[in-house]
């Protein structure tokens, strides 16, 4: 295959703001938008701290995002569908586009692609539907003061609901909105790896443009845990930290550092514009980065324990370095998955150093986790966007870390040139995924 894959557009919201400027400018300050949860009643929880989208003062929702005549559409999208819908409205405009979404209803302007030349690829995760809708409609199925009546619930329970439920928490409806806003007819594809999701997605989109079935994808992640059910299934399964309001962020989450207390989620939408490199350039768009190689892998779990093995980690990045034809020292950073539990960042820089040796402790990292949380599914978008502008700006952002063996990761402060830079996302579940971007000359 010699047909070449760029990201010509940017497409982020997360805590630090809407926009991938937003989150540019934010990483250069080392700024967090992680504070204390707001948008929902978390007092009861053990952990109060996350990496909400908007405030109280600027709400976030997808009305502001989609042209006037889908708004009502927005009634039936989950969180994780408006924040994949506004991260595609961003890459678009980003990227110089005209779509069915941006081109006035009335307008006899043709669209930069025809439709089926467009594809779009989404990792998304199952989608917590809201309390207040279930409890609605379990609250009549109810026999006692703690049983629910299953009987009930099929016979008249599950009426409380509106008709169009189920399509608000489908997966596959972030691509499906997003398809039907810009108009993309190409393979379309929904891929449900918790933090690898959108590295997975983005490599898939570069597969389906090698290989001539699409000159455009949309690509990259969106999912939001900022919920009751979400955020108690993050406590359960071990992956936050216990804090309250009045912790700060630095003093809980510290990638790679073994005194850590833990992890903290976030909600966030990112997605790019891949294009085919011929086509790209033909109508005068700007590259940030080209897609040099992409590598997926899976750990085993250990029987009895939460957290597997490394090596999915390290074939991930081994695979990702062959499909791009270098080796370990071609990569003058990393952005890894870093979330700042002990246990799982162990994992991971044991991969590294055995992938990179004595030179990891010269690679600046780039952990996103401080910033805006683990966002799982939306993770990887954000981690292929910073090394985007990272390569574009030839700029390492001052909060980058170096990792130096048996002690707590050091401040990143050698400069170097940006030729290629490697993102990973690996999960507890043993999903990994790797990418490598290269600078466009």
């Amino acid at each position: 295959m010699d047909r070449n894959v760029v990201i010509t557009g940017l497409g982020a919201v997360s805590a630090l703001g809407v926009g991938a400027a937003s989150l540019w400018e934010g990483l250069l300050k080392g700024a967090s938008g992680i504070r204390p949860i707001a948008g929902f009643d978390a007092s009861g929880f053990p952990c109060r701290l996350g990496g909400e989208v908007g405030s109280a003062d600027q709400p976030f929702s997808a009305k502001d995002h989609v042209p006037k005549h889908y708004r009502k559409a927005v009634k039936v999208m989950a969180r994780d569908i408006e924040l994949a819908v506004a991260a595609a409205k961003a890459a678009v405009v980003d990227a110089g586009l005209a779509t069915r979404a941006t081109l006035p209803e009335d307008s006899t302007d043709p669209a930069t692609y025809r439709g089926e030349r467009m594809g779009c690829h989404i990792g998304a995760g199952l989608i917590a539907a809201e309390a207040d809708e279930l409890a609605e409609a379990l609250a009549s199925a109810r026999t006692g003061e703690d049983a629910v009546d299953l009987k009930k619930w099929g016979s008249g329970g599950m009426e409380s609901l509106t008709p169009l439920w189920l399509l608000k928490y489908l997966p596959n409806m972030l691509a499906c909105h997003v398809t039907i806003l810009h108009g993309c007819e190409g393979p379309s594809n929904t891929i449900t790896c918790a933090e690898a999701s959108g590295l997975l997605s983005i490599g898939e989109s570069m597969r389906v443009i090698e290989r001539g079935s699409a000159d455009l994808c949309f690509s990259g992640g969106a999912e939001s845990r900022m919920n009751y059910m979400g955020l108690l299934r993050m406590d359960f399964a071990g992956r936050v930290a216990r804090c309250g309001p009045g912790d700060s962020v630095s003093d809980v989450l510290r990638p790679f550092d073994p005194t850590s207390r833990g992890g903290l989620i976030g909600e966030a939408g990112g997605l790019v514009i891949l294009e085919e490199e011929g086509t790209a350039k033909a109508r005068g768009a700007r590259a940030y980065a080209r897609l040099a190689g992409i590598g997926a892998g899976h750990s085993l779990q250990r029987p009895g324990t939460p957290i597997v093995s490394d090596d999915g980690y390290r074939y991930a990045v081994e695979n990702a370095l062959q499909d791009a034809r270098i080796g370990p020292e071609s990569i003058d950073a990393i952005i890894p998955t870093g979330f700042g539990i002990p246990a799982l960042d162990a994992a991971e820089a044991a991969a590294l150093a055995t992938i990179f040796g004595p030179s990891l402790a010269s690679i600046p990292l780039m952990p996103l986790a401080p910033a805006v949380g683990n966002c799982l599914a939306g993770t990887g978008a954000l981690q292929a966007i910073t090394a985007a502008l990272m390569l574009h700006h030839q700029m390492v952002p001052p909060s980058a870390i170096t990792l130096v063996a048996g002690g707590a990761p050091k401040s990143a402060t050698k400069s170097r040139a940006l030729k290629r830079i490697l993102a990973v996302s690996g999960t507890p579940g043993g999903q990994n995924a790797a990418i490598v971007l290269e600078a466009v000359a």
